[in-house]
């Protein structure tokens, strides 16, 4: 079975839903470090601008996850998760009205999974 690079809590499923509902089809991009530190950033799909500095990550919640080349290095042994947390963030991420940010959960891939990755 595949290893997924990116998963999804359930709690955070289901605000992305609640999110869908209201904006349509999402995107997600890892920050790199600007506004709100490294966080999961979510837009309407389309909204941010992609080019090949960016790589897909892998989906959740029907939405895809997309990371830049140079922070997928630092994180290229990790599984991310996100996850929310309360309090608003300082993005531009479509969740900060609601009060809540999405952030990620790292965990170091065993041996076992980094054999089963998904490929970029």
């Amino acid at each position: 079975m595949e290893t997924p690079r990116v998963k999804v809590t359930e709690k955070a499923r289901e605000v992305i839903e609640q999110l869908q509902q209201k904006h349509g089809e999402l995107m997600f991009h890892q920050s790199g470090g600007c506004c709100d530190g490294s966080s999961p950033m979510c837009f309407p799909k389309g909204e941010l601008m992609l080019d090949n500095s960016d790589i897909l990550l892998g989906e959740i919640a029907n939405c895809e996850f997309y990371i830049s080349k140079d922070q997928f290095e630092y994180w290229k042994h990790t599984q991310l998760n996100v996850d929310i947390t309360q309090g608003r963030g300082s993005s531009f991420s479509l969740e900060i009205p609601l009060g809540i940010r999405f952030i990620i959960k790292s965990k170091l891939y065993t041996e076992d999974q980094k054999s089963n990755l998904k490929p970029i």
